[in-house]
């Protein structure tokens, strides 16, 4: 089996880890620091705090913008639950703008419709590895004094206009799961260019203990701190960050220039002005493809070919969301693409063999 994703991890990381292993300090300590300070110099902002998922990650932005119960928070519903579950977590309702349907995110140009009173943040997703369209986001954030949150945790070293994915907004935030460009098992962080939200996560990822000293607390907080074997890892990743990102764009280009002939198939796009670095290679099965999605997946998986769907479902159809009011017909748009999108393996381990096989089984049909 061709899988869907597997790690760039190699004995560099298992000696980083072994090495942090023998000396004794295995929770939060000098590696989370050191990281701390190369990531936030890689994504070009002052400040980065290390947490142990991007899930926390989001969910210490949230909390160190002040978003708080009664607050409405705009965001998209095509992507993970934990971008909604971390809004709902703090008290504050997610309102939905529906999405674009070439690059699979926010629409800028609706999300004017959805500013009430009780606005207080924008949490925009930059999925699949394509950063959002920033200049118009940011305006309308201006104009209607709203915090950006980016939900960068598909998008580790994307680029629009030179500037990396973690420096645009007021917070962003990234994940290093298994899958993810760069990983570390279970990992995340926020970056950011101002000094009391990053006081604040810190505080926040620490049960809000706010003297390291003794046991003083200012504010309620959750055990949100990453390891030193995280870090670790993540340190030798970052110095493969170049290499992984190169063979992915690589890889998705080689796919894209044959699987564009194949009728009934979108291919991903890149916007001009961006680099997308392919956390995964989505592509959309249209009604005049010979296959439905769903008979691709099990003639891709009987040909040994690993495919996903990301996402099957909008998030306004998810039971505990829809108690909120939504509805299916609400987002058209992020409705139809959960029923056409495909992801196809794309990561760095790929062979041109596999890839022309990858191919050559679409060519057959």
């Amino acid at each position: 089996m061709i899988p869907i994703a597997k790690p760039y991890i190699d004995d560099k990381e298992i000696k980083a880890v072994s090495d942090v292993l023998k000396s004794g300090t295995i929770a939060q300590g000098p590696k989370v620091s050191e990281f701390e300070k190369i990531f936030a110099e890689f994504c070009g902002t002052g400040y980065a705090v290390a947490v142990n998922s991007g899930t926390a990650g989001l969910h210490t932005a949230l909390s160190s913008a002040g978003i708080k119960q009664g607050d409405e928070v705009i965001t998209t519903p095509f992507t993970f639950i934990a971008t909604a579950n971390t809004v709902l977590m703090q008290g504050a309702k997610p309102v939905f703008v529906d999405i674009q349907e070439d690059t699979f995110n926010i629409d800028a140009k609706k999300i004017g419709q959805k500013i009430t009173k009780r606005a207080k943040a924008i949490v925009t997703v930059d999925l699949f590895g394509h950063l959002c369209d920033y200049d118009e986001i940011n305006e309308i954030a201006k104009d209607n004094k709203l915090i950006v949150i980016a939900d960068a945790c598909q998008a580790v070293n994307a680029e629009y206009k030179g500037k990396k994915a973690g420096s645009f907004g007021d917070i962003a935030t990234f994940s290093f799961y298994a899958t993810k460009n760069i990983a570390c098992g279970e990992g995340g962080a926020i970056t950011t260019n101002n000094k009391g939200y990053a006081e604040n996560a810190k505080l926040f990822r620490q049960h809000g203990r706010s003297n390291m000293v003794g046991y003083d607390y200012s504010n309620v907080g959750y055990n949100y701190r990453m390891t030193d074997i995280s870090a670790a890892i993540l340190l030798e990743q970052l110095k493969k960050i170049e290499v992984i990102t190169k063979k992915r764009i690589e890889n998705a280009a080689y796919l894209s220039k044959e699987l564009c002939k194949i009728r009934g198939l979108q291919i991903p796009i890149v916007k001009k002005g961006h680099k997308h670095v392919f956390h995964q290679y989505a592509i959309k099965v249209g009604r005049d493809f010979k296959l439905t999605r769903d008979e691709l997946i099990k003639y891709l998986n009987d040909k040994g070919i690993g495919c996903s769907i990301f996402y099957p479902k909008p998030l306004h159809l998810c039971e505990h969301i829809k108690k909120l009011g939504y509805k299916k017909g609400d987002f058209p748009i992020a409705e139809k693409l959960s029923e056409q999108v495909l992801s196809l393996p794309v990561h760095p381990h790929l062979t041109m063999q596999e890839m022309d096989y990858i191919i050559d089984a679409f060519k057959e049909l």
